[in-house]
């Protein structure tokens, strides 16, 4: 009997990768042989290309990615397929950078694919960006930047963050999508408004034919909400945010335990 194939999304931190952001052995054979019964792995991530090729390479995919949680989306493998940017407007940018300044924010980052743009010199953040070697760029982002913006992410001190969503979402809220990255880091993530990880996977659906009931998505931050809640099967992380365990359709065991492993194991009866 042939299977009907499925599609199963994987956000990588915090999900498919351990807190040493490797992959467990496990969670690669289990993806290996759902592959090879003819199902379809996606990665799905806020991470640029860049920073999540190794994981795609790892796992031998063949498949789209979606990244910058859907302002990019593309087939490494295949250049016709398309390759979907979706930029912020340079001079909304401009403006978010003042208003950030007026909060003494720690820095601004602004990312163009693969170049990086710091506002201010910054060495903890550097490390975190400079996967994959980008070009980076240190200096007031006004005079730096020359194009739209893939995304731009404002570091800020924890009891400032509110107040800077509620004025992105009174002024902006036409233009950019915000979200708040997880603790420790006290970030706020702009894209374009209307772009989320859902939007990049509606594109992979389509290419393959496959219907959203036979999309499983894992995830278990803020910014895969719109993913869980698009697939048939969402499933929150044992670790995931409390919003995330209320709009997914089950709960899996942590990053730490194999949950990706473990609730693939069951679903398919391996």
């Amino acid at each position: 009997m042939e299977t009907k194939p499925y599609l199963i999304a994987l956000d990588l931190d915090g999900t498919l990768l351990k807190d040493d952001k490797t992959i467990s052995e496990s969670s690669s054979s289990v993806i290996r042989k759902l592959r090879e019964d003819g199902h379809y792995v996606c990665i799905s991530t806020g991470r640029p290309f860049r920073a999540s090729a190794i994981y795609y390479d790892e796992l031998g995919l063949d498949t789209p990615i979606v990244n910058f949680n859907g302002a990019f989306v593309h087939h490494p493998k295949d250049e016709s397929w398309g390759r979907f940017h979706t930029s912020l407007d340079l001079e909304v940018v401009k403006q978010i950078i003042g208003v950030s300044e007026s909060y003494n924010v720690h820095n601004i980052l602004a990312e163009i694919m693969d170049d990086v743009y710091f506002h201010y010199h910054d060495e903890k953040l550097i490390d975190v960006f400079t996967m994959g070697n980008p070009n980076i760029t240190v200096g007031d982002l006004r005079k730096n930047l020359g194009a739209d913006v893939t995304s731009v992410l404002i570091h800020a001190k924890e009891e400032d963050v509110p107040a800077i969503r509620s004025y992105l979402s009174d002024v902006h809220a036409e233009m950019v999508d915000h979200r708040r990255w997880a603790a420790p880091w006290h970030v706020i993530e702009l894209i374009k408004s209307g772009i989320n990880k859902a939007v990049g996977l509606q594109k992979i659906t389509e290419y393959y034919g496959i219907p959203q009931e036979r999309v499983i998505a894992f995830g278990d931050e803020d910014n895969d909400l719109e993913m869980l809640e698009f697939a048939g099967c969402g499933v929150a992380m044992g670790n995931g945010i409390a919003g995330v365990k209320n709009v997914a359709d089950h709960v899996a065991k942590s990053n730490e335990e194999d949950g990706i492993a473990v609730f693939l194991k069951d679903y398919f009866s391996l």
